[in-house]
């Protein structure tokens, strides 16, 4: 509780500052307010610049310097879908010099968010050498290690002493995003080697780097998958790691905030995969746009929906006959779907975290299935009570218990397997979402349960 009251407090305390601010921006207090602004936190100048509008903003870009503005742009996602109306409001120089003072990845990022005469624009005016290397990172395809890591980083030849490479860092560690890791190279700048910041400081200052340097390096290639490379990071506890062409020359590295937004985003994909969204968000497009994203999947639902409909249009005998049959449909087809979609959550889990190999697909099918079996029992079980209680219908009750036994251990079996299916096939796993499985076990649970009560008809009338 205590904690919770902390957090409270700073979020009043940074809503208070936030006011302040902008009081300072409509009096006109320059001084005031470019000293406030510098206090705070890259996040909280981002968030900050997230609540002014268009006048406001003006404001601020005569009272800040670029290398605030890069802190904002760098730090600020929810930005991305308005970077070419900001960067239409900022002066030409002054936006320029805001891309140069940002890390090569997060200029990359921004750049790719311009139009296209405005990126044209910006490259026009950079320094060759820094319009090459931006111009050469956006070459690399979408969400792969090239695309995310940055140029800036500190390598070294093994022929160095600790000493020497000290020296080296100091001169350098203004012009790189982190120190913490140092690659090492030879003279055709393949990667031979690894070191930390601590191993040098360490080190006999006229000891050789290549008596020091891990010489086993866990690097990726740049064209590997962004989720690939969160999945490394987070195995090895990585700060950073190397990215190599095909030919092991060194050509960037990638650090864990970056690895942070990667995951934070690839979880949002597949939590609106599940959903049977598309993987942007519905908050950023259009009526027309929104509609675009969710229909392929809803006419899709809707034609296996008709299966279930038709389904229930052949024992329309039955339902004529013992129409209270039709008062457990919701139960039995929401509890299958329920079932279903937990057990779905838990193989694309797995399937994405590594946690679950192909190979023990059928053993997680098992457990999942069993589990089903289990809470089928129970929720059949007390539903029998509740019928035989309320109508005196011990047949009825127990058509019902077992449909939903079936119902539930089938809907956990199919939602445990249908994302190792996907993967073997080369699909996202993610995409077996749950309307598919809930719209499958409809099927199964409607087709097990009219069955059996066309069975025992005789008997319920």
């Amino acid at each position: 509780m205590k904690g919770n009251n902390n957090i409270l407090e700073r979020n009043n305390a940074l809503f208070n500052k936030y006011e302040a601010l902008l009081k300072m921006i409509q009096q006109g207090e320059d001084s005031q307010f470019i000293y406030s602004f510098s206090c705070l936190h890259p996040y909280e100048k981002s968030e900050f610049f997230l609540l002014v509008d268009e006048e406001e903003r003006l404001y601020m870009y005569h009272c800040l310097d670029s290398e605030e503005m890069a802190q904002i742009l760098s730090n600020t996602e929810s930005l991305r879908q308005d970077m070419s109306i900001i960067f239409k409001e900022m002066p030409n120089d002054f936006s320029r010099e805001a891309i140069l003072k940002m890390s090569d990845d997060d200029a990359t990022y921004v750049l790719n968010l311009l139009d296209n005469d405005q990126r044209l624009e910006i490259f026009n005016s950079l320094p060759d050498q820094k319009a090459y290397e931006l111009k050469n990172l956006m070459s690399y395809h979408h969400e792969t290690a090239g695309s995310i890591m940055t140029t800036e980083y500190i390598s070294i030849s093994p022929t160095m002493t600790a000493g020497d490479a000290l020296k080296h860092i100091k001169t350098r560690s203004g012009k790189v995003q982190t120190i913490y890791v140092v690659y090492v190279v030879n003279n055709d700048n393949e990667l031979i080697g690894v070191l930390s910041l601590r191993n040098i400081i360490n080190s006999d200052p006229t000891q050789r780097i290549s008596d020091v340097m891990n010489s086993d390096v866990i690097k990726i290639e740049s064209f590997i998958d962004q989720e690939e490379i969160a999945h490394v990071m987070r195995k090895y506890d990585f700060l950073a790691i190397p990215v190599v062409d095909n030919y092991n020359h060194l050509v960037g590295m990638i650090t864990v905030d970056d690895i942070i937004d990667v995951i934070d985003k690839e979880a949002n994909e597949d939590y609106l995969k599940m959903a049977a969204l598309d993987h942007v968000s519905d908050a950023e497009g259009t009526v027309i746009n929104r509609a675009t994203k969710r229909l392929p999947w809803l006419i899709l639902l809707t034609f296996l929906g008709m299966i279930t409909a038709t389904i229930l249009s052949s024992f329309e005998d039955t339902l004529a006959k013992v129409s209270l049959l039709a008062a457990f449909i919701p139960i039995i087809s929401g509890m299958s779907g329920n079932t279903g979609t937990q057990s779905l959550a838990v193989s694309v889990r797995g399937i994405s975290t590594r946690e679950m190999k192909m190979k023990n697909k059928f053993k997680h099918a098992l457990k999942e299935s069993t589990s089903g079996l289990i809470t089928g029992s129970v929720c059949g079980f007390i539903l029998f009570l509740v019928i035989v209680i309320i109508y005196s219908q011990p047949l009825l009750g127990l058509i019902v218990a077992i449909s939903l036994t079936i119902a539930m251990t089938v809907g956990t079996t199919i939602g445990s397997l249908i994302p190792f299916l996907m993967t073997k096939i080369g699909i996202d796993p993610a995409v077996a979402s749950g309307p598919f499985i809930t719209t499958i076990n409809d099927i199964v649970s409607m087709l097990v349960y009219f069955s059996l009560a066309t069975t025992f008809i005789s008997s319920l009338t």
